[in-house]
């Protein structure tokens, strides 16, 4: 079992100030200080999308989901800022539905973002249509009302669909799966959808506790009805959890606190 007490403790220990900020909302629901939703919207560009680097004027589509992504761990997803952002998303999706890098970042852009790469063009296209249907999810958790980029999503479902490998696999990076995952079944491809979810549960005791926490926080913004899979991730989270409450991140300790807020979203 994950214990829960020990990893917002790990956190409020090594946390700074957003960081904690974003704890205090997965607990209590507490909206932040303007300052900290201020200071991640400060870098938006007039275009609508964040910039790779601080200093950068050129919007990323890698970059403008993380700061969703970031924004939602707030209980920011909503209003003006996030209105631009999805509208820019949706201004340079291509016509087949994919999404990629502008060309002018290829020099700067990691692997899972490189302009023009097949297997980068499949990630951001399944974290791009992510974002946009947890967007779409914040603002009509119940399916009220039509979604605002309805044939946007559809053309980023089919692309990913029209991918998929008969076994259920994907030529991309995993972490492309559990966004697709999640980007098909809220656009009804619940068959596809499975597959996919299959083959992450396969993958699972092999997944670094950073992935598995990924994998089940995204997850866990989509309804999938019979949540089999989160169980089972949540069952290897308690696993991978360290004794000081924390677990390890991918890219270094420096990391640790945020790995530990993803896993506290996925198993809140």
């Amino acid at each position: 079992m994950v214990d829960i007490d020990a990893a917002i403790g790990y956190v409020v220990a090594h946390g700074d100030p957003v960081e904690r900020a974003r704890l205090s909302y997965l607990r209590t629901g507490s909206q932040p200080p303007p300052a900290v939703l201020d200071r991640i919207e400060s870098g938006q560009t007039p275009a609508g999308g964040w910039p790779a680097g601080g200093d950068g004027s050129v919007p990323s589509v890698d970059a403008t989901c993380f700061r969703l992504s970031e924004l939602d761990d707030l209980g920011g997803l909503r209003g003006p800022q996030v209105d631009r952002a999805l509208a820019w998303l949706a201004s340079v999706q291509h016509a087949d539905g994919t999404w990629q890098e502008d060309e002018s970042l290829a020099a700067e852009a990691p692997a899972w973002a490189m302009p023009g790469d097949p297997e980068a063009t499949l990630y951001l296209t399944a974290v791009a249509g992510f974002w946009m249907t947890v967007a779409d999810v914040e603002a009509h958790p119940h399916h009220e009302e039509p979604a605002r980029y309805a044939a946007n999503l559809t053309a980023a479902a089919r692309h990913v669909v029209a991918q998929l490998r008969p076994d259920g696999t994907w030529p991309s990076f995993l972490a492309a799966g559990w966004h697709a995952a999640g980007l098909l079944h809220e656009q009804q491809f619940f068959y596809e959808s499975a597959r996919m979810q299959l083959v992450l549960s396969d993958r699972l005791p092999d997944m670094s506790p950073a992935d598995v926490a990924s994998m089940a926080a995204a997850l866990r913004r989509v309804n999938l009805g019979d949540d089999w899979l989160l169980q089972s991730a949540r069952k290897r989270l308690g696993e991978t959890q360290r004794t000081d409450g924390g677990w390890d991140s991918d890219e270094g300790p420096v990391f640790d606190v945020n790995t530990t807020l993803i896993a506290i979203r996925a198993c809140r």
